[in-house]
C-alpha cells in the first residue's frame, strides 16, 4: 500500500522521465487506453496504478502496473525514479488514498475533485516544471544526469514550440 501511495503522490514529478517526447502527452488524454489522472484500482484500466485480478490460490502472484509509461522512455531512468517513488512511499509511511472504484474517464471534474483524483501532467513542459522542483527525482537520477536530461528536454520542448504546423 505504501508503495502505490509513493507511485501517486510522485506521479507528476516523474512523469517526464516515464513519458520523455513532447508526442508522449498525445496519449495521456482523457478517454484514451492510457491514463491521464492519479488514481489507484483493482482491474480498472482508467487507473494509473492498477492492481490485476490473481488467479485463485495464487495471491502471491500479485502485482501492480505503473500504466503512463510511454515506450519512447529510457527504462533505465524510468524503473530508477519509479522504484524512489515507491520506496519513499514505503519509507515516509503515505497513506494510500481510496481506490477509484468508477472509471475515472466518466467522471466529472468535479467528481473527479471530491475524490481527490488529481491530473497528470498535460505536457512536457508542465512535467518538466514539475520535475525541477522534485528532491526525489534529482536524488534518484543524480545531479548530473538530472541536470542534463532538464536541459536537453528543454532544448527540445522550445524547438517544438517554434515549429508551425501545417494545422495551424
Amino acid at each position: 500500500k505504501g508503495f502505490i501511495a509513493g507511485l501517486l503522490h510522485h506521479a507528476p514529478e516523474i512523469t517526464a522521465i516515464t513519458n520523455q517526447l513532447v508526442n508522449s502527452y498525445k496519449r495521456l488524454i482523457v478517454g484514451t487506453e492510457a491514463p491521464a489522472h492519479v488514481s489507484w484500482a483493482r482491474n480498472n484500466r482508467s487507473a494509473l496504478v492498477r492492481i490485476p485480478v490473481t488467479k485463485a490460490g495464487k495471491q502471491s502472484s500479485t502485482r501492480i502496473e505503473y500504466r503512463s509509461p510511454d515506450p519512447a522512455c529510457n527504462p533505465y531512468l524510468a524503473y530508477s525514479v519509479i522504484l524512489a517513488a515507491g520506496l519513499a512511499g514505503i519509507e515516509g509511511n503515505y497513506e494510500l488514498p481510496p481506490e477509484a472504484s468508477a472509471n475515472v474517464f466518466e467522471l466529472t471534474p468535479e467528481e473527479r475533485a471530491a475524490e481527490g483524483i488529481g491530473l497528470l501532467p498535460q505536457s512536457l513542459s508542465d512535467s518538466l516544471d514539475a520535475m525541477e522542483g522534485s528532491e526525489l527525482v534529482a536524488e534518484a537520477l543524480g545531479e548530473h544526469i538530472f541536470e542534463w536530461f532538464l536541459r536537453n528536454k528543454r532544448r527540445g520542448w522550445f524547438a517544438y514550440k517554434a515549429q508551425v504546423t501545417p494545422l495551424e
